[in-house]
C-alpha cells in the first residue's frame, strides 16, 4: 500500500477505464491525452477529463494514494475507526478526515463497485 499518486491516478485508470479512456460527459472513447498532465481532451465534445471526472475523487485536494489509504482504512478496520486516529494514520488533519469518511460511507451506496475494486488491487 505504498503507492504514490500518479500510481494510483494509473491503477483508478485501469479500473474505469480498462486502458481505454472514457469521457465522461459524453461517454466518447475518441479523446487525445493532454502532453504533461494526467487529463485528456475529448474529441467529441472538446472537454478536457481526468480519471477522478464522476467519482467520489472529483474536485478533492487529497492526494489519490491518500484516498486509497482512507478506504482500505475505513473498510477494512474491525469497528470504527476514529477520525482523530485516521487523521494521523493518513496525515491529513482531522477535518479532512471527518470529510473522507463522509464521502466514503455516501460511495458505498453510489459506487460500491469502485470501492470493492480498489480494495481488491490492494490484496494483491
Amino acid at each position: 500500500m505504498s503507492r504514490n499518486h500518479e500510481e494510483c491516478l494509473a491503477l483508478l485508470e485501469q479500473i474505469r477505464w480498462g486502458g481505454k479512456p472514457k469521457c465522461p460527459y459524453c461517454e466518447s472513447t475518441n479523446s487525445r491525452k493532454l502532453k504533461n498532465e494526467r487529463r485528456y481532451q475529448c474529441n467529441e465534445c472538446f472537454t478536457s477529463y481526468s480519471v477522478t471526472v464522476g467519482t467520489m475523487f472529483h474536485k478533492t485536494h487529497v492526494q489519490l494514494h491518500k484516498w486509497f489509504l482512507t478506504i482500505h482504512l475505513v473498510l477494512n478496520s474491525p469497528g470504527d475507526i476514529s477520525v482523530r486516529q485516521l487523521a494521523k494514520e493518513v496525515g491529513v488533519n482531522k477535518n479532512t478526515a471527518c470529510y473522507m469518511i463522509e464521502r466514503i460511507r455516501q460511495a458505498m451506496t453510489e459506487e460500491l463497485e469502485l470501492l470493492l475494486r480498489i480494495i481488491e488491487i490492494d490484496k494483491h
